[in-house]
């Protein structure tokens, strides 16, 4: 008996696991890298290593939370797309108040970790990222581009980031902030178009169907957009050789992704989204690495 309830408490943790996409990383990275830009940058490069551990966690179950929430407003929807169908929630493995109560445990946990800073700036910054986090789902239904809502939410980090270690929000947070809703834009641009067709048959907005034959130059002028603004910001921070030398591989990364992109068929669409990882790596590399090289990270 105690083992068959251990195997059905394994099976409910698994279902769970899936729930929260814990299994595919790549939403974390995406939200990660920004976070990380902004806590080095707002540093300049010596950030808080208590604020970074809770920053980092805190990216974990923020994004778990989302994933459970982005589920639960498209349950009428997933079963009639091929690659979502089989999510624990649309398939009935986990009910809709099993999901619920997990997104509220989650985002508490996350809040938790938020007051453990003891910064009233970060505190407050809380309350719109959860609320950007629970209603983007939802934006689908209205929005003619939700990735750009998504950017907001994903990049959310970016102000806390500069809030944690400074008190405040300049505007290089901000600009900072718009270059991930640009880069947002691209990447979730590149996801929509492989589902493209059972978004038009269900109904839901997406970037891919705004942008109609457009939707590869709106990828790669948001590309552009997004190391624009932020080669702008490491200018005005006097960043060096290695940062800008970051930029360049990410435009290279980017590049390639025009090449798997260019013909719209749904795996080579979707490699080019999941790759976006490297570009913020990419990204991070070169404004960690400036500071090293500088000293100023050891100052």
């Amino acid at each position: 008996m105690a083992v068959t309830n251990i195997t059905k408490i394994r099976q409910k943790l698994d279902v769970y696991e899936q729930l929260m996409r814990l299994d595919k990383p790549i939403g974390i990275l995406l939200l990660l890298w920004p976070t990380l830009w902004a806590l080095w940058l707002s540093a300049l490069g010596r950030p808080t290593w208590v604020v970074v551990w809770v920053f980092v966690l805190g990216t974990v179950l923020m994004r778990s939370a989302g994933c459970v929430i982005n589920d639960y407003a498209d349950r009428d929807f997933d079963k009639h797309v091929e690659r979502t169908k089989e999510r624990p929630l649309t398939a009935g493995k986990v009910t809709t108040k099993e999901a619920l109560a997990l997104f509220a445990g989650l985002s508490l946990v996350a809040f938790a970790l938020v007051v453990m800073l003891g910064n009233q700036l970060v505190i407050w910054l809380s309350v719109p990222a959860l609320f950007l986090a629970a209603s983007y789902p939802f934006t689908k239904r209205f929005l003619a581009i939700p990735q750009a809502y998504l950017g907001i939410a994903f990049g959310f980090g970016i102000p806390m980031a500069y809030a944690a270690h400074l008190g405040e929000v300049p505007a290089e947070a901000w600009w900072l902030l718009l270059a991930n809703v640009f880069w947002a834009v691209a990447y979730d641009t590149e996801y929509a178009m492989v589902d493209r067709d059972d978004d038009l048959k269900i109904g839901i907005k997406t970037s891919a169907i705004t942008f109609g034959r457009f939707d590869v130059a709106a990828v790669m002028l948001c590309y552009v957009a997004t190391l624009a603004i932020i080669g702008w910001v490491g200018y005005t921070l006097s960043l060096g050789l290695a940062f800008y030398t970051g930029l360049a591989v990410a435009a290279g990364i980017m590049g390639v992704h025009f090449t798997w992109i260019r013909g719209r068929e749904r795996m080579a669409c979707f490699k080019a989204f999941l790759h976006n990882n490297w570009v913020g790596a990419a990204i991070f590399a070169g404004i960690a690495l400036d500071f090293i090289i500088s000293g100023r990270s050891f100052g």
